[in-house]
């Protein structure tokens, strides 16, 4: 059994079965194989050898990522995936950070390298004549190297959702952890069609959507996530098996509902994030399974649902999750709830969620002490994620440790006041954050995306909110913006800091606000 991903790639190298399909185009595992080891040998012989062999990849989904993924794997170097939505100086520091010495382009992502100082570093285009020709010269693959499992299979950069992203090294095993236990949970085969439309340069895509394909010998279909593409392209392509991460479901149930929706091959859908009522509409409109869990590029906190996982909640932790208080290093005590089922003793049951057994799979960010000493105190591992679990073990997020918000003297979290945002019919997306007090502490601020055609009222808003049992007084959102969109990353990660900076007077939309003690909401104006 392969035990790193180049091994189980090099399985695949007399395979007839389909391997890629973009367009009108397909490739099989044996032309795939060939054609990446070909793509390896050109990258190793142009590379220089007394730097460390890191490939960069600035590409979008397509047949070029997918050979320079198998690439990477297959002669052993590490591939660093560059965010493609980064520009100018941002960009500019991940290649550094990865300590790129090759930098693999194509013409449409070529621009964005106009007026960077990119010395010490070969950018190679492959729409160039000069790729066509490295490639075609190429000698048979002699390896950089035989990997190892804990070897460095490709770094990926975090979502920089609360602060610049860090490059996280992923490991050969990590990869093939992932994909065998996706494939094997899901039963994928040979004959299964895999949709990958998160960002290839994604933790997410790498683990969730190409590593069970590649474990599984299933076709893989590169795509950029289109919302109203997507069921074209399950029904044009037979799409069995797809991933997500942020909100792509919302995204897809904001188009408009048709009789025939559920006609399609789509089996399962498998990601993270998705509000519960997201997850039992996609399911529902499109006739498939979807589970949904929790996870990060680091992959050092595993959460899984299993059967019977109540509402709201992401499951049960493996061995060595936990919930502690940062500040004074103890367990948190267990979550309360009163009889409408309102969190009662949030000081005490909200903290963060850690691996107090170390790291697990997390291999360190590369290049970045500061950043791995942040994440590894006390011997324990700190995710940065706000959670708390209640008496039978089940774990609610409550936000990132940035979302703590403390109104009148009382700490609220993010998290639970979306959910119940998010139990209004006419609400797509929303984010839930902190804005000044006038005088001290914090408001509560949300921005809300409506469905296509929906409308909602102020009256309306505050006739739900009032029935909203298990919402405490002070969570009502002090300020409301009905937004046409909320600003996000490449991988559909909302981007609250940015809203939190625009505070209540700037953004786009209209402006509800409602008096500090009262309850009923006003239009400001549209901002």
């Amino acid at each position: 059994m392969a035990e790193t991903v180049q091994q189980l790639l090099r399985e695949r190298a007399e395979d007839d079965g389909v391997a890629v399909r973009h367009g009108e185009e397909s490739w099989t595992w044996r032309e795939h194989v060939a054609e990446a080891s070909a793509v390896s040998s050109a990258l190793i012989g142009a590379a220089e050898p007394d730097r460390p062999l890191h490939v960069g990849t600035l590409l979008g989904n397509g047949p070029d990522m997918l050979r320079m993924m198998a690439a990477g794997a297959l002669g052993g170097f590490t591939l660093c995936g560059i965010n493609n939505t980064r520009r100018g100086e941002g960009l500019l520091k991940d290649v550094r950070r990865a300590e790129c010495q090759l930098l693999v382009t194509d013409a449409e992502h070529r621009p964005l390298l106009d007026g960077l100082d990119l010395s010490g570093v070969r950018v190679l285009d492959t729409s160039s004549p000069e790729w066509a020709a490295l490639v075609a010269g190429a000698g048979p693959l002699v390896p950089h190297r035989e990997v190892d499992a804990m070897d460095t299979f490709m770094m990926i950069f975090t979502s920089g959702t609360s602060g610049d992203p860090k490059a996280v090294q992923v490991s050969h095993l990590m990869v093939l952890f992932s994909g065998l236990n996706l494939q094997g949970r899901f039963e994928l085969g040979p004959g299964d069609v895999c949709y990958v439309s998160m960002p290839l340069f994604h933790s997410n895509a790498v683990v969730a959507g190409w590593s069970p394909a590649v474990c599984a010998g299933a076709t893989i279909v590169p795509a950029r996530f289109s919302a109203s593409r997507f069921l074209a392209d399950v029904r044009r392509y037979g799409v069995t098996y797809m991933n997500y991460v942020g909100k792509p479901l919302a995204y897809v149930l904001a188009t408009p509902e048709q009789p025939d929706d559920a006609d399609n091959t789509l089996r399962v859908a498998f990601g993270n994030e998705a509000s519960d009522r997201d997850i039992d509409e996609f399911s529902r409109r499109f006739g498939c399974d979807v589970w949904d869990g929790f996870g990060s590029t680091e992959l050092a906190v595993i959460i899984t649902r299993e059967p019977g996982t109540p509402a709201g909640s992401i499951g049960k932790g493996f061995d060595g999750v936990a919930i502690y208080h940062a500040e004074t290093v103890t367990e948190c005590a267990v979550a309360e709830f009163d009889a409408d089922g309102k969190l009662v003793n949030a000081d005490a049951a909200v903290g963060e969620l850690v691996n107090t057994t170390g790291g697990g799979y997390f291999g360190g960010y590369y290049n970045d002490q500061q950043a791995n000493d942040d994440r590894m105190r006390h011997g324990m591992y700190w995710s940065g994620d706000l959670a708390y679990k209640d008496a039978d073990g089940w774990i609610y997020l409550a936000g990132r440790t940035a979302d703590w918000m403390r109104v009148d003297g009382e700490n609220l979290a993010a998290a639970p006041i979306e959910r119940v945002l998010q139990r209004l019919p006419a609400v797509n997306r929303v984010a839930v954050y902190a804005v000044p007090d006038e005088l001290v502490g914090d408001q509560v601020m949300a921005a809300i995306v409506l469905q296509d055609g929906a409308t909602l009222t102020p009256g309306e808003l505050e006739e739900f909110l009032a029935t909203q049992a298990d919402l405490s007084a002070k969570a009502w959102p002090r300020y409301v913006r009905v937004a046409p969109d909320l600003p996000s990353t490449a991988t559909n990660k909302v981007l609250k800091r940015e809203l939190a900076a625009q505070g209540p007077t700037a953004g786009d939309g209209v402006l509800w606000t409602r008096e500090a003690r009262g309850t009923a909401y006003g239009v400001v104006a549209a901002v």
